[in-house]
């Protein structure tokens, strides 16, 4: 298995962010082949004190490092990707990893 993680900022705008990202950018990822229990968050707590450092959490599964590479370079991965500017004014990290 491997992962995909997202990690969104605080955003210029946090309502457009919360609106577009439910009612487009979702459902927009929900199209990428491949992708398996695909997630999201607005709700991150730190386990220490002090507020979370992101806005949002985006995780998603995929059979293996190669499928998420397909799946990113699909049609449907380059419009998610294409889409990020739309509402993630804050800045974005995204990395992948194996789940052991």
């Amino acid at each position: 298995m491997h992962r995909l993680l997202v990690l969104y900022n605080e955003p210029k705008d946090p309502a457009h962010f919360r609106k577009y990202y439910v009612e487009t950018h979702v459902p927009l990822a929900n199209t990428i082949p491949g992708a398996k229990n695909a997630h999201y968050s607005f709700d991150a707590k730190r386990l220490g004190p002090g507020e979370a450092p992101y806005f949002c959490i985006f995780e998603a599964d995929f059979d293996s490092e190669a499928a998420l590479m397909s799946a990113l370079g699909s049609k449907e991965g380059q419009a998610v990707a294409g889409d990020i500017p739309n509402y993630a004014s804050g800045g974005v990290t995204m990395v992948h990893f194996p789940v052991k």
